[in-house]
């Protein structure tokens, strides 16, 4: 059996993953703690470290088994075959994200910088700067043999 990486709807990544969890299918779905605040109360959140991407691992010859759960789309091929992540990736990925998410301070960093992550989930790691605004940080990592985008909320 092998890891693969299934893209879902837009937000559906949790139902797909207990959808196929109840299924007997083995899933991950990575997920992050975000603080959201709306204009009358701040709330913690759980949301998906990659959007709209949950990984599976399950058999070549029960691969289509995912697509009787509704919200899965595709699979994310690499090279013309569904894309493998191995075993090792996986786990380092679930350790990671055991650490708590700390604030990240900005300063005068530009497009394109390159940078280490210094706390939080992706301690260690080096990233590209891809875009900075006025309060946020987007950072490229290259993890699991793809590109994952995070966005970082800035601490001033």
């Amino acid at each position: 059996m092998n890891w693969h990486v299934i893209y879902t709807k837009p937000k559906w990544e949790k139902k797909v993953a207990e959808r196929l969890a109840q299924s007997g299918i083995e899933v991950y779905c990575p997920m992050v703690t975000q603080i959201k605040q709306w204009s009358d109360r701040k709330k913690k959140v759980e949301t998906p470290l990659i959007p709209s991407y949950v990984f599976v691992n399950i058999a070549k010859k029960n691969r289509n088994d995912v697509f009787e759960v509704h919200g899965v789309v595709r699979y994310l091929f690499w090279l013309g075959k569904p894309a493998i992540v191995r075993d090792e990736e996986i786990l380092t990925l679930q350790e990671s994200l055991k650490e708590t998410l700390s604030s990240v301070e900005i300063t005068e960093y530009k497009t394109g910088d390159t940078i280490n992550i210094a706390d939080g989930p992706f301690k260690g790691k080096e990233g590209t700067i891809k875009q900075v605004s006025r309060n946020k940080l987007q950072l490229v990592l290259k993890e699991l043999g793809m590109l994952i985008t995070l966005t970082l909320e800035a601490k001033k």
